[in-house]
């Protein structure tokens, strides 16, 4: 059952993650107990809040991030969304997501978890509720081309250190840092 194997890899991802710092490490904990006590918390269903996958897609070189202007957030953003029945993993959700909304078909992912988040959203299950972010590095090869999906208000290509002034630059920041590219 994909619920079964996506919180068995979810649990895992958490589990193996080499957090860097007190705040990482408490985070882990939590995300870990919610899962312990939620077995349906991959599901977006779960309206208490669940897990999503969401992927730093970088350029082959590292100097440029991909970042969807999201509708909702209104923000420039990373990849990523919803894990879905037809994931067999929380990575393949992540992969998925980031081929959906960048229209690469291509995309290498790293299956070790690069950071997680934790934010309050309305998504589409139109009530307040409470994402639970995987984040995984992802690489596309030189000169891809990108196809925005109707998820997103706009889709670019930004350079690491030049991104967008209404972009989640904290976190982007971050991310891009633990990918090692500052």
């Amino acid at each position: 059952m994909s619920a079964e194997s996506l919180h068995r890899t979810a649990t895992a991802a958490l589990e193996g993650w080499k957090t860097l710092d007190e705040n990482d490490e408490s985070l882990r904990h939590t995300m870990l107990a919610f899962l312990a006590s939620a077995p349906l918390g991959c599901l977006r269903e779960y309206a208490p809040g669940h897990i999503t996958a969401s992927s730093l897609v970088l350029d082959e070189g590292g100097c440029h991030v991909l970042l969807t202007l999201h509708p909702r957030v209104g923000r420039w953003i990373q990849l990523g969304g919803h894990c879905e029945p037809s994931d067999d993993t929380v990575v393949d959700a992540a992969l998925r997501e980031a081929c959906e909304e960048s229209g690469i078909p291509d995309l290498r992912i790293d299956p070790e978890l690069l950071s997680a988040h934790t934010h309050p959203i309305t998504c589409s299950l139109g009530q307040p509720t409470r994402h639970l972010d995987l984040r995984f590095l992802v690489r596309s090869r030189a000169g891809a081309h990108i196809v925005r999906s109707s998820e997103s208000t706009d889709l670019r290509w930004w350079p690491v250190d030049a991104l967008p002034p209404n972009a989640e630059k904290s976190t982007i920041d971050h991310l891009v840092h633990l990918a090692g590219l500052r």
